[in-house]
């Protein structure tokens, strides 16, 4: 075998790996969102490096929204909370025609527990026939319904959820708040693939559009710490006084 043929040695700086060690902490559940993490002083012993290190670490996870510094308080995990209540609806890229801000409500339509499927199980990472919680849900915006959603969960994260505590949790987060609060996972990234579909006879009703109205189909993929696919979302967007907006840079 020649020279060439040997690949080198992957060089990783060390507060890179000290990222890496506090990011296998926040996959295992040690620290959850909104938790209070370790001093940089406690974590430098913990690690055995430098405060320096560590610090330059917590920095580049703060500028990854992964943890939050508070002034005079320390840092903390993330959550869906920090960035006030556009956050409850984080991955939601529907804009108002007329830019007025709105209330944006919730309402659980149905929950409950199935066996994934090929399709299922493929896209959440999850053996085939595995448990999964399917939920139902409208989204009304000041009042009108706008968004119709079905969403795949891993049942073996999600074990509790049932429909009355997606009722009891109304008005006090959002769907990604209570993952968070009481299972402990976050969805850091998602993809989306969106498409034109016309409305059929059950979501028209619930959307209260005429039957084959065009609405647009939105298949997302949610992530949590590791790049795990921890939920699997198909959307109907109404648009008829709404419009699907994202920033590119």
């Amino acid at each position: 075998m020649s020279q060439d043929s040997v690949s080198a040695p992957t060089f990783s700086p060390l507060y890179r790996q000290i990222k890496t060690l506090i990011l296998q902490g926040l996959e295992a559940g040690e620290w959850r969102p909104g938790e209070l993490i370790p001093s940089e002083t406690e974590l430098a012993l913990r690690f055995n490096v430098s405060q320096g290190t560590v610090r330059k670490a917590i920095d580049e996870m703060a500028a990854e929204s992964l943890l939050v510094r508070r002034q005079g308080k320390g840092t903390y995990v993330a959550s869906h909370t920090d960035a006030g209540p556009r956050e409850a609806f984080r991955f939601l890229r529907l804009v108002a025609e007329t830019g007025a801000t709105e209330t944006l409500q919730s309402v659980p339509l149905e929950c409950w527990r199935a066996k994934a499927g090929h399709e299922a199980a493929r896209t959440l990472g999850i053996a085939f026939g595995a448990p999964i919680i399917i939920v139902r849900r409208l989204l009304k915006f000041s009042g009108k319904p706008v968004v119709i959603e079905e969403i795949y969960l891993p049942g073996e994260l999600f074990g509790g959820l049932d429909l009355e505590m997606l009722q009891a949790y109304q008005g006090q987060g959002s769907f990604y708040s209570l993952l968070e609060t009481r299972f402990g996972v976050r969805m850091l990234r998602a993809e989306e693939r969106i498409r034109a579909v016309a409305a059929d006879p059950v979501n028209a009703k619930l959307l209260e559009v005429a039957q084959g109205t065009p609405l647009l189909s939105v298949e997302r993929v949610s992530h949590t710490y590791g790049d795990r696919p921890v939920e699997w979302r198909q959307s109907l967007y109404s648009t008829a006084t709404h419009y699907y907006s994202n920033e590119l840079s």
